[in-house]
């Protein structure tokens, strides 16, 4: 595991650099060529019904900023970092042309699991969302159970709490899971030091599940943490929470653990973006989470970023002003999006990306 890295980049022994190397654009240019729409979820995701997205247009093309609506402006900040690096930067050169994705299965009812499937052309793996709030540990495994069966023995499924478990929370839910054949279980638990407690806990009760660590390295001031107290067997990173593809795959080498690039409920624009994340890597050991286009009922580019035969293509989307126009949102959901770039557009002075 690197213990150092170059001035500017990540280290294992501190915290990701937030500076990349070219002028962040004036406000004045970012509002010019902003955009915003509304665009409904097939099936609810995360409490998300209709995804919001402000997508800016620059020099080297579309980038996208929908950071989640809770975000206060420091964190949306590093995702506005992310669209100013799609729009007017360039990403690191490509190590493959496609990358393998995996279905994404919501936290919906077994009989509803076939239809969910078929939304993600040719995927052999399958991310399934666990511990929602509401639900018990009896409807994950139901529904873990009906992907295995659409899946069959061949098919891989990672589980995902987004930190919903305590630790003893965890083991149990692990145990039961685990008879399905489990990938890995993404961020069960909230905290680095509860992630660490749970690798060692399901060591001692001899239940062969690998930990992901999602949220602890997105959402972290120090996204290296997770891999210096051993609380991760793998990292799942996310272009626009960690400021942009350059940062992300500094990410990447600077924990070195395997990696899983996933989205944020993306539209295809910020979906190019992971897929040049993953295309980047050095090493693609894992079907990387960046299907989720087909959760939304339209896009703003056509065609649609979505798996063929459990693949995407590397390259950047464009969008159409035909479908800026149809999925557009409301004028005062527009000002909302205006007035959050505003606010997180100080956070990124001084700031630069690769030209």
């Amino acid at each position: 595991m690197p213990d150092a890295a170059a001035p500017g980049s990540a280290r294992l022994d501190g915290r990701v650099s937030d500076h990349p190397s070219h002028e962040v654009p004036e406000l004045d240019d970012l509002l010019a060529g902003l955009r915003v729409v509304a665009i409904p979820m097939r099936v609810r995701f995360r409490g998300v019904e209709v995804r919001e997205a402000a997508l800016l247009r620059g020099p080297s093309g579309w980038g996208e900023f929908s950071p989640f609506l809770e975000y206060e402006p420091a964190e949306a900040s590093r995702w506005l970092g992310a669209a100013v690096e799609a729009a007017y930067g360039a990403w690191p050169a490509p190590r493959r042309t496609t990358v393998p994705v995996n279905a994404t299965v919501p936290a919906v009812g077994p009989e509803r699991v076939p239809e969910v499937l078929a939304r993600f052309d040719g995927a052999t793996t399958a991310k399934v969302k666990v511990a929602e709030r509401g639900q018990s540990v009896q409807d994950d495994v139901d529904r873990v159970a009906a992907v295995r069966d659409a899946m069959g023995p061949e098919g891989r499924i990672r589980v995902d709490a987004n930190g919903g478990w305590t630790v003893d929370e965890a083991v149990a839910a692990l145990r039961r899971l685990s008879r399905y054949g489990l990938e890995y279980a993404e961020q069960p638990c909230a905290s680095v030091e509860e992630l660490a407690e749970l690798r060692r806990a399901l060591a001692r009760a001899g239940v062969d599940v690998l930990v992901a660590a999602d949220e602890s390295i997105r959402k972290a001031e120090d996204p290296l943490r997770v891999a210096r107290e051993e609380a991760a067997d793998l990292v799942v990173v996310k272009v626009a929470p960690l400021g942009g593809v350059r940062r992300a795959l500094e990410v990447v080498q600077a924990c070195g653990l395997r990696a899983v690039v996933s989205s944020a409920l993306d539209t295809s624009v910020g979906m190019a973006a992971g897929v040049a994340l993953a295309a980047a890597l050095p090493d693609l050991d894992h079907a990387c989470g960046l299907g989720t286009v087909a959760l939304l009922a339209g896009d703003v580019t056509d065609p649609s970023l979505v798996p063929s035969a459990g693949h995407l293509p590397v390259g950047r989307a464009d969008a159409r002003e035909a479908l800026l126009d149809r999925w557009a949102a409301p004028p005062e959901r527009e000002l909302w999006w205006r007035e959050r770039v505003t606010a997180c557009h100080p956070h990124l002075r001084g700031a630069t990306v690769d030209p």
